[in-house]
């Protein structure tokens, strides 16, 4: 099993910037992959973004590219999330997601795919 805690949420204007942590512990050797995902009030959790934890190759939801960017610390066994030039559509909650199983890239951009959750972390952007 592995615990994942997410942090770095709050509330910002439109444009700000914004860095979410995911930090994991407990068996964190079986992860091959991190990704996060959202979701905004009445609708669907959606993909966000995902690296591979051997390959580091990046997967970021199409919309999303330019302003989101994943990476992460080994020593620390953190993923993070930069958000940049914020929209209010952007408001929702944020999900880090571990997945201990070794996908083909496309595979991390379901939520099925992963085993481990965060309970996820509020942004709110205000216009």
């Amino acid at each position: 099993q592995v615990q994942l805690v997410e942090s770095g949420g709050g509330l910002v204007q439109a444009g700000d910037s914004l860095r979410l942590s995911c930090a994991a512990s407990g068996r964190t050797f079986t992860t091959y992959a991190m990704g996060w995902f959202r979701q905004a009030p009445g609708k669907e959790r959606e993909f966000v973004a995902a690296m591979h934890w051997t390959s580091t190759n990046t997967y970021y939801a199409d919309s999303l590219k330019g302003r989101f960017t994943i990476s992460r610390d080994n020593a620390k066994n953190t993923v993070y999330l930069q958000m940049n030039s914020l929209k209010p559509e952007d408001t929702a909650v944020y999900y880090c997601a571990a997945s201990e199983t070794d996908y083909s890239g496309s595979a991390y951009y379901s939520s099925y795919q992963y085993d481990n959750w965060g309970q996820g972390t509020q942004v709110t952007v205000s216009s």
